[in-house]
């Protein structure tokens, strides 16, 4: 391999983990430039909060690189100084949940041995991508780089705030985007706060209010109500489902199939989470075997299901929800809003509890955490609208993110693949399923990285990332 140069756009979990790989895979000559603002690498949505409330939602011996020996994070930690600066990461069980922020530290730290320890070379290069011509690459600074291949670890745009609270926008009482550092600031410990969305965001801005000793009300309202269920508490071997039997490859067919193993679990003495964990290790193989009328039919009913039961929240954040239920200072409810308005006391919302009638309440912040736009990734950013406005890429056919085949590589708009520009990490979902858990993020990640470099994988067709079965 002699003077080959790889860009990736994007510093998050998911580029960082491809440099890694490249590195780990290359040889002499290649050269791996990661584009990123961020000081550090890694520093992504999910690895770059500093707010010790915020927690890995797995335990830490779960965390790792692909083809990393298991439990190497969890063991970084413990021999760390920060293992006795925190001991509630520290649960009865046994297991660790760290600061997620230490999770991301961890990773930019891979990357830099790296650096220092294979015949790859990489760089961290502070700048932001911002349009994409012949192959050069060029930056916000005014800096042409020119690229072999190109790959997009761009996943998670900025949420999106909805329609009925535009008329709130930049009203100091709306929290559109609570990633925005000192978020919470503005909260007052009394403060009546009303949250938008039940999942994983939410719980980790209660966590957040929590920790800063917030005592007002808290009224958490979604659809359906849904909030994240705990962790799996204990040693238990995996369970492992038959997938050889006759099934039918449908939303509702899978749906009675979990449902059965669940039950045959509970009869067993074992863990509904066991059941769910194996088919997430599989999901990638059972989403490539729906059509793509299934596929939208799983995302339109049962994915509020699938993401509660399947992004599961730290025991730690956990027990905040439960206190704080069990107290009466947190309320969940299932119910749409049907409007809001300033006054003089407060934002008024007029919410839609399901079954119910419309019943007002008035509170002093709202907070939105209903997740990343994924729908709006294109025109969050300048260089992914540029190429979309040009035809070269374009939006996957689910509104996840970008449409891509097998191989990862780009379509254009007239369904030709890009051979030079590919995508890592959850933008690619659509195609491949289950591509959010950083399991399979950093097995994507790894599956790219050989594709880039023509390195056979020494997986079977049905355990490869994105294989279909």
């Amino acid at each position: 391999m002699s003077d080959k140069h790889i860009v990736i756009i994007g510093g998050g979990f998911t580029g960082t983990a491809l440099a890694i790989h490249l590195a780990r895979l290359g040889h002499a000559g290649l050269n791996v430039t990661v584009i990123e603002p961020r000081p550090q690498l890694a520093q992504g949505v999910a690895y770059s909060t500093d707010d010790p409330a915020h927690r890995i939602n797995v335990p830490a011996s779960r965390m790792q690189l692909a083809g990393d020996e298991e439990g190497v994070f969890d063991r970084w930690f413990r021999a760390s100084s920060d293992f006795n600066a925190d001991p509630d990461a520290l649960w009865s069980d046994g297991n660790l949940y760290p600061q997620r922020g230490q999770f991301g530290r961890w990773v930019n730290e891979r990357f830099n041995q790296a650096k220092q320890h294979t015949a790859v070379k990489l760089t961290h290069l502070r700048d932001r991508a911002v349009a994409l011509h012949n192959g050069v690459v060029t930056t916000a600074s005014g800096g042409e780089y020119r690229a072999d291949e190109v790959v997009l670890a761009i996943s998670h745009p900025p949420p999106e705030v909805p329609r009925i609270l535009n008329m709130l926008r930049g009203h100091a009482s709306l929290i559109a985007d609570p990633w925005q550092r000192d978020a919470l600031a503005s909260v007052n410990i009394d403060d009546r706060v009303a949250i938008i969305g039940s999942g994983l965001t939410m719980s980790d801005m209660v966590a957040s209010l929590h920790r800063q000793g917030h005592r007002g009300n808290i009224t958490v309202f979604s659809r359906h109500g849904l909030l994240p269920r705990n962790n799996l508490s204990g040693i238990y071997e995996n369970r492992t489902l038959d997938y050889c039997q006759p099934q039918q490859a449908s939303a509702r067919g899978w749906l009675r199939r979990v449902r059965r193993e669940v039950k045959q679990a509970a009869a067993e003495n074992l863990p509904w989470q066991l059941v769910l964990d194996d088919i997430r290790r599989h999901g990638q193989q059972i989403w490539q075997s729906l059509s793509l009328k299934e596929q939208r039919r799983f995302l339109r009913h049962l994915r509020p299901w699938w993401d509660v039961h399947r992004y599961r929240i730290a025991p730690q954040v956990h027990a905040v929800l439960h206190q704080l239920q069990a107290s009466g200072q947190l309320s969940v409810l299932a119910a749409r809003l049907l409007a809001a308005a300033a006054t003089d006391k407060g934002i008024q919302l007029t919410l839609q509890p399901r079954g119910s009638i419309p019943e007002e309440r008035v509170v002093d912040k709202v907070i939105v955490t209903t997740g990343p736009a994924h729908g709006a990734l294109l025109n969050s950013d300048a260089l992914l609208r540029q190429l979309a406005q040009e035809g070269v890429i374009q939006a996957d056919p689910l509104a996840l993110g970008i449409h891509v085949n097998a191989l990862s590589q780009t379509l254009t708009a007239q369904g030709k693949a890009n051979p030079h520009i590919y995508v890592a990490g959850p933008a690619a979902r659509a195609r491949f399923g289950e591509l959010m858990g950083l399991p399979q993020v950093a097995e994507h990640a790894e599956a790219v990285a050989r594709q880039l470099l023509g390195v056979t994988s020494s997986a079977s067709c049905a355990q490869a990332p994105g294989a279909a079965p």
